[in-house]
């Protein structure tokens, strides 16, 4: 049986298709009585079929080819139908099952059997396919109203990391197909009432047909064709009409089913009126009571209510048992976790997300997925960048909505505090003056948010004419994400953690046990060790080579423990990789160059304290430096490139922070991070 189950299911298609074109020549071509009865008896048993399984479905999305089955079933039912009527008019005699359903459901009573059908065409007519039909309307307008926050919901899941990528796309695909499964179900019910309508009109054919070709063709009495054709059109309205009203109940089923229903209806119910034992009790009684009132019967109310009390009696019971049961695991603290309460809800309320995009409500559609914007999956493909740029991993950016900004708005923010904050214009994109544009061009003058640029706002059609001139033209989610990604990269050492810290050096012990072993705990603690690398990762120095630095750091931890000293000593080690960025096409380095006496003067001017060492410079001498600095970064070198300034690696670290302010491009390196081979061409020099 399992073979053949496997043969099968390679030629499923083949199957639809066959069964499709089957049902098309029963449209065309007459069947013998024998086969009729076949397909009726395989017609009830397929809706039957159906109706078990809607039963026994969670979720809807598990049986979501019913709209299809749906229609399919209903095209069965219309063909069997053509072929009876073709069997009644023609040969008077439609086979075996249709007479049974004239003569042995009704007992032979045309009268009965005309009622019956109408009674059944009522109910499913009336009743569960007008039912069905609304219910699957609203399922649909709700569904796909609520759609944009379900996607919202699962970005917001993603970028908290309290979910996978793989997670994410699988709620994503549910979240879409279930809308398409309400939407295709609100349109398969008018299959149903459809083929009630057709069930009416191809009887009252049947019978007048049936009444014409008996007088007028076979000779019969009207009596005799009456009785003899309406029998057999009860039958076949009867056999068609009860596997109508099986798929209509489970049509009825499926869109009725309780989106979060945890188990299958039999069980969801069982549990449901279990919990409720005292409602069936009181309704026991009151049935009984129905016994005292005069003209009715006694022993069915009394049986009933009987009945009725005692089973919600042993419900009672079985609740107080498992309550016993949830209170004796509760005291052996085996009970899943209480809901929190007030006070851990207001603690969970302290959490603070170490990234965040905030967007107004006019840049909601660039999150939404659904409706085409990519910038969740630009935000996570920043993510690898910065990861294999710098080495470290930063936290995931919880990107969400605020109705305190502006429309096209968004900020940016760190730990909780706004770091940066810029705007878009809705239909326009940005045009950047790469320095070379041959013409100026018409739109809104604005600043470009992540390096200060200036740049202009043009609409979508002047794209063509932007390019042509020269400038380059930036759409509007990769304006927030080049400012996303410059401000990760300026806060990218306040994001590493101690546990963060702790994860990388876990990761080195996989493949370099030995210097984690020697360094970590007994030369520096993880924390030292955390602010060795935020001083790297603050002047944007890579830390992808872990092993290195660590190496460095326990060779000068007998030495000292400060971590700004240890920094410039990793610095030391990963000098070419430090330098390499700034090199030309013949491994030259242009630099800029302090004289003698101002490096001495800056020497003498550090003094150390019991929290380290600090440059106490007088405030005219140190801000005269920075203009001098600042006048010689700016000086234009071939290529675009920016000089280097050289110094000692005594003055570096107190050099650097004396003009991260006002010139932050400029970098600050030490001739000790010169790797040989490097051609050094001083473009510049600082004269006191």
């Amino acid at each position: 049986m399992n073979e053949l189950m496997k043969k099968m299911s390679k030629y499923t298609d083949m199957i639809a298709a066959v069964f499709v074109v089957i049902v098309i020549v029963m449209l065309i071509v007459p069947l013998p009585p024998f086969l009729i009865d076949l397909l009726i008896a395989a017609n009830i048993s397929v809706a039957l079929a159906i109706v078990i399984m809607t039963l026994y479905v969670k979720r809807a999305l598990e049986f979501s080819v019913f709209p299809s089955l749906l229609l399919l079933t209903t095209l069965l039912r219309l063909a069997i139908n053509v072929s009876v009527t073709r069997l009644i008019l023609l040969h008077g005699d439609a086979g075996h099952m249709v007479a049974a359903f004239g003569d042995f459901v009704v007992g032979g009573n045309v009268v009965v059997g005309l009622i019956i059908f109408l009674v059944l065409v009522v109910i499913q007519f009336v009743v569960i396919t007008n039912g069905a039909g609304r219910v699957a309307e609203v399922a649909a307008r709700f569904t796909l109203d609520a759609m944009p926050g379900k996607q919202m919901a699962i970005d917001a899941d993603l970028n908290s990391g309290q979910i996978t990528e793989e997670q994410a796309r699988q709620r994503r695909t549910d979240v879409a197909r279930e809308a398409d499964f309400y939407g295709s179900m609100d349109g398969a019910s008018k299959f149903v009432k459809g083929d009630a309508i057709a069930a009416i009109v191809i009887t009252l054919i049947n019978l007048v047909g049936g009444l014409i070709v008996g007088v007028a063709q076979q000779g019969m009495a009207f009596g005799e064709a009456a009785q003899h054709f309406s029998l057999l059109t009860v039958g076949d309205g009867l056999a068609a009409q009860i596997p109508a009203l099986l798929i209509s109940v489970a049509t009825g089923i499926m869109v009725t089913r309780s989106a979060d229903a945890g188990d299958d209806l039999g069980t969801d119910i069982a549990s449901q009126f279990s919990a409720q034992g005292k409602a069936v009790q009181v309704a026991g009684a009151v049935v009984a009571c129905f016994a005292i009132l005069p003209g009715l019967p006694k022993i069915p109310f009394i049986v009933v209510g009987l009945g009725l009390f005692f089973l919600g009696r042993q419900l009672g019971q079985n609740a107080d048992v498992a309550a016993a049961q949830a209170a004796q695991a509760e005291a052996n603290e085996i009970m899943p976790p209480p809901q929190p309460s007030s006070t851990d809800q207001a603690r969970a309320a302290l959490a603070i997300d170490p990234l965040e995009l905030v967007v107004g409500f006019g840049l909601v559609p660039l999150v939404d997925q659904q409706a085409g914007g990519t910038l969740v999956s630009r935000v996570s493909n920043v993510r690898r960048q910065i990861a294999g740029e710098l080495g470290t991993v930063i936290p995931p950016v919880r990107i969400h909505d605020e109705v305190g900004l502006r429309s096209h708005e968004y900020a940016l923010r760190v730990r909780g505090a706004e770091v940066a904050r810029g705007q878009v214009l809705a239909g326009h994109q940005l045009a950047l003056d790469p320095g070379d544009a041959v013409g100026q061009l018409s739109g809104v003058p604005t600043t470009e948010p992540a390096f200060g640029l200036p740049a202009v706002w043009i609409g979508d059609e002047s794209q063509g004419e932007a390019e042509a001139l020269g400038y380059t033209v930036v759409d509007t989610e990769s304006v927030i994400v080049t400012h996303l990604t410059e401000v990760i990269r300026r806060h990218v050492a306040d994001l590493l953690t101690r546990q963060d810290t702790k994860q990388l050096l876990d990761g080195l012990k996989e493949v370099n046990a030995a210097v984690v072993d020697e360094v970590v705990p007994d030369l520096v603690s993880i924390g030292e060790i955390q602010r060795v690398l935020q001083a790297l990762l603050r002047e944007g120095v890579s830390i992808r080579d872990l092993g290195a630095i660590i190496e460095a750091i326990g060779d000068r931890a007998r030495v000292t423990r400060d971590p700004n000293l240890l920094a410039e000593y990793a610095r030391q080690t990963l000098g070419r990789a430090i330098v390499g960025p700034h090199l030309d096409e013949e491994s030259r380095l242009r630099a800029i160059a302090l004289d003698p006496a101002i490096e001495q003067e800056v020497a003498d001017a550090i003094t150390a304290t019991a929290d380290g060492e600090y440059l106490a410079m007088e405030p005219s001498r140190a801000q005269a430096l920075v203009q001098a600095l600042q006048q010689q970064s700016d000086q234009p070198l071939p290529g675009g490139r920016r000089p280097v300034l050289l110094c000692s690696s005594r003055i570096r670290r107190h050099l650097r922070r004396l003009v991260e302010q006002t010139v932050p491009q400029l970098p600050v390196c030490a001739y000790t991070e010169v790797a040989p081979g490097v051609t050094v061409e001083t473009v510049g020099v600082v004269h006191p």
